[in-house]
């Protein structure tokens, strides 16, 4: 074949922006001897010959196109697409589907984004369905697809796929690791009668399938109402044939598939989401592959063995990822905190997976002690992943190892003498104002005997030990409110009350400077004309001089703090200016809740009787101490402001050598990187720039993660609740918001967090869900286009709810959990 035109089989994987990412994995299934029906790709050079990529991509998308549904096809491609056609056969039934440069990637399928066109009959058909392939590349969907996936249209093109037709019995859609609950060793099938378009566009419930190993642990049987066919002569036609309850695959067919699934997962070294049919003769085919993208990817394991990975970033609220610089430190943290604790700062506890920090609690959960207080601890500090680990303790793979609780305790006592832990708690006890003076002077100290050492020194040595000196301050405060409510009956929310407007919060102090801020800037016309000019006023550089290590996101070393980018500062003080009612003022707010706290001490008191001595005692004590819990991290932050300092210097020496582009791109390198001598750094940048860039966009992180890939938040435990309209989940998560019923998305208003309710979704409709909160189907199955983009965005999404659209109204509050696939209205 020409450059226009070339057969699947001599496709090979350095072809990708002539064939595109489809017709590049036909061609290497076809080369691989797997059951790929036969077929030709028409290249990029013959999109390129008809538009001009650059030039459509400044234009509308209804433009670009219009052009390219009326410019001729020239003839040399016509004759091209002809004579590999005749080559298939005469006038052989077809599939066209597109096959975009940017398409099938590892981190965006595109699924269903652009056209396809089935059961295709004749040249001059076949020359017109690549045309309409080459303009669906400008649909408004595509185009938004490509948009929130970062892919500049200018470099995207087109090829088209040309591939004979199975005329299939029975036909769906197979994915070789779970992509709702993300095990890797169970495969899903969909499936059902007739082409497979009926399963990947959403139109009918489908059969569904989950294999283990070799055993077919779930079958759930779909109404199949209704299948697509092919016509005599080409085009197809949706025919309604009434509910099957017969399952239309047998136990021999799934395992079949589950075979091919494994073989293709082989054959890539991930997981696949694939597309198959199996023709009236009972053979079977094999119609695509891509990778699966929404699979969070899993930390190395070494041993191979069971592993729990608990995500420290997601538990200091850090959806982002974090910078190669901000690992970097945390990987000396945690050298320091594992030699202290357990004597090996080579341990593998702690581990990284897509960019963002884990770590392994495996050896936690087999201890009986380890087990409580990890999970206890974390009730205080992120509920929802106690009670994720929780739900662990049953699974024999975590089963307790070491139940006798000496080797901790002794461990306990080691820590508590080597840093004087309760002298220091008995001393705040007695005299809380100067274990706080003492323990606010820390900041200077760590300031100073960190500008003496390495950063990496400095990490090790100025943060772990650091901590031990203050969290007992701190503790002595919460254990005093905690012996109050043993000695005294109170009821829900009064302890809680006590902890209102605490002094000694260096956050609420901050917060407090904000403010004052916003009131000096208020009371200054000069100022107030500045700030709202886009200036800088004097009283902002006094704040960010105080302040201004600070950040959004501040425990990553690698982002910049508010003294390089005032942005966020900016915004809120914007905000202050806007309040105008002096009750609803942070100082004034703040004031109420110590007052109410003075007088919840002395209500809680005077109900102790002849204890309230106690009571007054030991909740001013609280008041005093339970401030500083906010402290350590400070200390942390206060130390990252010094050092990203420090590495940004380096950085700037490194762009006067011609290493690096920019001065913060140092913030990509490690530290080894970072005092390297020699090389040209840039391409390590550029290369962890656009990974990093990729995890910005991924939009659900999972609390905890198994080693075989499994997100047990997302694993259906139990069975819905009785009355809840029940579905198939197909993305994990859970939301309550208000439902809109849309029935067609042409026109269709949806406000931001609306759950979307709608009859079946095909690719059209996805534009809604970068909005959407939530999603429900009342057709399609978890593999559809419509489940696989709900799960690309992150949102939670349950599908094949019978009546979704006449029980759920608009307007209505429901919730949608995309793990058990349930959704519960106020009714149910």
């Amino acid at each position: 074949m020409d450059d226009y035109c070339v057969d699947f089989g001599a496709i090979d994987g350095a072809m990708l922006a002539t064939v595109g990412g489809k017709a590049a994995n036909l061609g290497e299934l076809t080369k691989a001897g797997l059951l790929v029906p036969q077929g030709f790709c028409v290249t990029t050079d013959a999109y390129r010959a008809v538009a001009e990529a650059d030039e459509l991509a400044r234009t509308t998308p209804e433009h670009a196109r219009r052009t390219l549904l009326e410019t001729p096809v020239p003839q040399e491609i016509r004759d091209a697409i002809a004579i590999a056609y005749r080559e298939l056969g005469d006038g052989v039934p077809v599939a066209v589907r597109s096959s975009a440069t940017a398409e099938d990637l590892p981190f965006a399928s595109f699924a269903g984004q652009q056209d396809t066109f089935l059961n295709v009959v004749g040249e001059d058909a076949v020359v017109d369905a690549v045309r309409r392939c080459w303009a669906s590349l400008w649909t408004d969907r595509a185009v938004s697809y490509r948009e929130t996936n970062g892919i500049d249209h200018t470099t995207t093109y087109l090829a088209v796929v040309v591939q004979r037709m199975v005329q299939s019995a029975v036909s769906g859609v197979m994915f070789t690791a779970n992509p709702v609950t993300g095990k890797r060793d169970q495969i899903v099938i969909d499936a059902s009668p007739g082409l497979g378009e009926a399963v990947v566009s959403g139109a009918v419930n489908p059969d569904h399938f989950v294999v283990d190993g070799r055993e077919i642990v779930e079958k759930r049987l779909g109404d199949k109402k209704f299948l697509i066919r092919s016509l005599p002569g080409g085009g197809t036609e949706h025919v309604e044939v009434g509910e099957n309850e017969e399952p239309c695959l047998t136990d021999g067919q799934i395992h079949a598939l589950a075979v091919l699934g494994r073989e293709v997962q082989v054959h890539y070294g991930s997981p696949q989401d694939t597309e198959w049919a199996i023709d009236a003769d009972g053979e079977l085919h094999l119609t695509q592959a891509r990778p699966i993208t929404t699979l969070f990817p899993l930390p190395d394991n070494p041993d191979g063995g069971a592993h729990v990975y608990f995500c420290f970033s997601l538990a200091q609220g850090l959806e982002r990822p974090i910078t190669p610089m901000g690992r970097a430190a945390f990987r000396e943290i945690a050298k320091s905190a594992l030699e202290i604790v357990i004597g090996d700062p080579a341990s593998q506890s702690y581990v990284e997976s897509g960019e963002r920090i884990f770590f392994d609690v495996t050896k936690v959960l087999h201890s009986r002690v380890g087990r409580e207080f990890v999970t206890r601890l974390l009730g205080v500090m992120e509920a929802r992943s106690s009670e994720v680990l929780r739900g662990l303790f049953d699974d024999p793979r975590f089963a307790i190892r070491n139940s006798s609780p000496t080797p901790a305790l002794k461990r306990v006592l080691r820590l508590a003498h080597r840093f004087s832990v309760p002298v220091t708690a008995a001393k705040a006890l007695v005299n809380p104002e100067k274990a706080v003076r003492n323990a606010l002077l820390m900041e200077r100290e760590v300031l100073e005997r960190s500008a003496a050492l390495p950063v990496e020194q400095a990490l090790r040595r100025c943060v772990v030990p650091v901590l031990p000196r203050l969290a007992p301050t701190a503790l002595v405060g919460f254990v005093m409110l905690g012996l109050v409510g043993k000695i005294v009956k109170v009821w829900p929310g009064e302890l809680q009350t006590v902890l209102r407007g605490l002094p000694n919060n260096i956050t609420t102090e901050m917060d407090m400077a904000m403010w004052g801020l916003a009131q000096e800037i208020r009371r200054d016309p000069v100022a107030l004309q500045q700030f709202q000019n886009g200036e800088r006023p004097k009283a902002l550089d006094r704040f960010l001089a105080r302040w201004g290590h600070r950040a959004v996101a501040e425990i990553d070393l690698g982002l910049p703090r508010w003294s390089d980018d005032p942005a966020h500062v900016i915004g809120v003080v914007r905000n202050f200016l806007r309040v105008e009612d002096e009750n609803a003022a942070p100082d004034v707010v703040f004031a109420r809740g110590a007052a109410e706290a003075e007088a919840m001490i002395e209500t809680l008191a005077r109900r102790a009787w002849g204890r309230g001595w106690f009571v007054r005692f030991a909740l001013r004590r609280t008041r005093l101490l339970a401030g500083l819990r906010e402290y350590p991290k400070y200390l942390v932050v206060t130390l990252f402001g010094a050092l990203r300092k420090r590495v940004f210097e380096i950085g700037a020496r490194l762009v006067a050598d011609g290493r690096l582009a920019a001065a913060d791109d140092v913030f990509f390198l490690n530290f080894e990187e970072m005092r390297s001598t020699q090389g040209d750094l840039r391409p390590v940048v550029a290369e962890r720039r656009e990974v990093y860039d990729r995890e910005m966009r991924r939009r659900h992180i999972p609390r905890v993660l198994l080693s075989d890939g499994t997100e047990p938040e997302a694993v259906h435990h139990g069975t819905p609740a009785e009355g809840d309209l029940v579905g198939t989940p197909a993305s994990a998560g859970t939301v309550t918001g208000i439902a809109r019923v849309v029935m067609d998305p042409v026109g269709a208003h949806l406000e931001p967090g609306e759950i979307l309710v709608a009859p079946s979704t095909d690719p059209g409709w996805t534009p809604l869900f970068l909005t959407a909160g939530g999603l429900v189907m009342e057709m399609g199955g978890a593999n559809s286009h419509g489940a696989v983009v709900a799960r690309e965005y992150g949102i939670p999404a349950v599908v094949g709810v019978r009546e979704a659209v006449t029980r759920i109204r608009t307007g209505e509050r429901i919730t949608v959990d995309g793990s058990t696939g349930a959704v519960t209205t106020p009714d149910a």
